[in-house]
């Protein structure tokens, strides 16, 4: 494609695509949790409740229908994905993401293991591997066991890692918690269901079979080509910050989907820079679903999908919605733009408010829906793991 054929995709046809392609036009249908999850490509679930919150956002589905989906059909896999964090991704795309992304964090896992003491010196590679291959034979004969009873079964789990000998910095750590975080990122091990409600993460874990291997190159193209058929039009820079990887390899991904130039367009019609799209989505994308408020969680996809977030998100709301590490917390959303926030109270009401002026419609669609989040959500309560000013205000 040549420069002058370049095509410009302003600030509204970005938000109609977000609407449409995140499920967040028109009354919320019988959408299985899966297909929420392969919509988003992935579910943050740094925060547990915001996997089933995601998921209560976008479709009529229940907390029964997301446990099921993870722990009985395993569908849905958790698992470390892009930037190191924890995400809930469909099962058959989890080789992607594997080969893509979380080899290479898991491999740097094992090297930051190999640094610490206990109390003196380093891990000998020997001790990691002799204590790996004992849990997961341990697993091997168990339909799951938390990190406890593994702990009972492989003592050394609860040898002591030493952070920063010597240092001022130094600290300590169980064994266990590497351990078992750096067995799951190769894939021998897996998440499964928690003690207590769907907000815990205090997870029992299952054997499972180890992600098979494929080239990391074609991977991180399968990758972005997912992303940007959920998220496009989207920058190297988000493309880059989404997944974690270095902007040579965000570079070369997207050479390898072919993806195409245009020239987006801020909120005031100013140049915004050049964005990327696949090669069958090229034509402007319409209006055709009926408006609709939606409350996405904490660390929801969607506001987490791209860096740079100007086109649907004002600067006003930027202060109140996230914390100092740049975790959003509950949003509220109208036509494809953060129009305020939200949060639950001890009483289990769920409550509001709008930092942009959005009109009477939104309004009423706002308490529409969080009305529907409430008796959603029913007796759980849930309490974002980063709180944000917001959140924080309207809960006290």
């Amino acid at each position: 494609m040549t420069d002058a054929a370049v095509r410009t995709v302003d600030t509204a046809e970005r938000r109609t695509r977000l609407v449409r392609r995140h499920l967040l036009g028109g009354p919320p249908a019988a959408v299985p949790p899966l297909d929420v999850a392969r919509t988003l490509v992935a579910l943050h679930s740094t925060d547990p409740a915001s996997v089933f919150l995601s998921v209560a956002a976008r479709s009529t589905a229940t907390s029964a229908d997301v446990e099921q989906a993870l722990y009985e059909d395993r569908s849905l896999l958790r698992m470390f994905g892009m930037r190191r964090t924890v995400f809930v991704f469909p099962a058959d795309f989890a080789p992607v993401v594997h080969s893509s992304t979380t080899a290479a964090i898991a491999a740097k896992e094992r090297r930051e293991m190999l640094k610490l003491g206990f109390g003196d010196g380093t891990v000998p590679d020997a001790w990691l591997d002799e204590v790996e291959a004992s849990v997961v034979a341990q697993l091997a004969g168990l339909p799951d066991a938390s990190s406890a009873e593994l702990a009972e079964l492989e003592p050394r789990l609860r040898e002591t890692l030493v952070y920063g000998v010597g240092t001022k910095w130094e600290t300590e750590q169980a064994a266990s918690m590497r351990v078992l975080r750096k067995l799951s990122m190769d894939g021998a091990i897996v998440r499964g269901r928690p003690r207590g409600s769907w907000t815990s993460s205090q997870y029992r874990w299952s054997a499972a079979e180890p992600h098979p291997d494929a080239p990391a190159d074609a991977a991180r193209a399968d990758l972005v080509r997912a992303w940007l058929g959920a998220f496009g039009p989207g920058t190297e820079a988000d493309v880059k910050w989404w997944t974690g990887w270095t902007l040579t390899q965000a570079r070369a991904a997207l050479k390898a989907v072919n993806a195409v130039p245009v020239a987006l367009l801020g909120p005031d019609g100013s140049a915004a820079g050049t964005g990327y799209v696949l090669p069958d989505d090229v034509d402007p994308v319409t209006d055709g679903t009926a408006p609709r408020a939606a409350l996405l969680p904490a660390l929801d996809p969607t506001p987490m999908g791209w860096q740079q977030r100007d086109w649907y998100l004002d600067e006003a709301c930027r202060t109140e919605l996230f914390d100092r590490s740049g975790n959003i917390g509950p949003s509220v959303w109208w036509q494809g733009r953060i129009v305020g926030g939200w949060a639950q109270r001890a009483d289990g009401s769920v409550v509001w408010r709008l930092l942009a002026d959005a009109g009477a419609e939104a309004e009423a669609s706002v308490a529409a829906e969080a009305e529907r989040l409430g008796a959603w959500i029913g007796g759980v309560r849930v309490t974002p793991r980063f709180r944000t000013p917001l959140e924080r205000d309207l809960t006290a």
